[in-house]
């Protein structure tokens, strides 16, 4: 499945085909990507990620977490997908992570806009969240930039591997919240 995002933009559903992008984009940017990411202390070896892509493609659509590859003038720039996905509740949660060379051009702004659209269009979803690191500024600044609600702190939300625990940040966006404004603004 691909999402057409823009004209320099193109999501991608995860395959076999990205392993190496995705370990080679992590083993080389390890400090950049885990001071906020705790995944990226666990992905030792090309396997770790190739079995990681095996598990998401080998769980049926119907209750697939959607992982796609975020593409930038049709190079590897990161991932975005949904997660923690409570069918039953129609809620999701979006996650993405961007290559560092590929900062500041709108490419997860655009992405996640693409995502809200397939979460709550295809999937009809009713709430979907977004939690960052409290600090994480890049981070938080897509769920503002898209007129999220900011509902409060999750103390303690995700444990890294130092042993540490970081707050997060929760925002979230309802269905009935969404609108052409949010979605189109630049």
């Amino acid at each position: 499945m691909k999402l057409a995002v823009s004209d320099q933009i193109t999501l991608k559903a995860v395959g076999l085909d990205d392993v190496d992008d995705i370990f080679r984009t992590i083993d080389t940017q390890r400090d950049y990507l885990g001071e906020w990411l705790p995944f990226v202390t666990l992905t030792q070896s090309v396997d770790f990620t190739r079995s990681f892509i095996e598990s998401l493609l080998e769980t049926p659509y119907e209750v697939r977490e959607h992982t796609f590859v975020m593409l930038y003038e049709g190079v590897f720039a990161g991932l975005v997908g949904l997660r923690d996905t409570d069918r039953a509740n129609r809620k999701t949660e979006i996650g993405y992570w961007l290559s560092e060379p590929f900062q500041h051009k709108g490419i997860v702004t655009q992405a996640v806009r693409s995502l809200l659209t397939f979460a709550f269009g295809e999937l009809a979803m009713n709430r979907v969240q977004i939690r960052c690191a409290v600090g994480n500024t890049p981070s938080r600044s897509i769920p503002l930039h898209l007129g999220f609600q900011f509902e409060g702190v999750e103390r303690a939300g995700e444990l890294f591997p130092d042993g540490q625990y970081r707050d997060l940040e929760v925002y979230s966006m309802l269905k009935d919240e969404l609108n052409k404004k949010t979605l189109f603004r630049s």
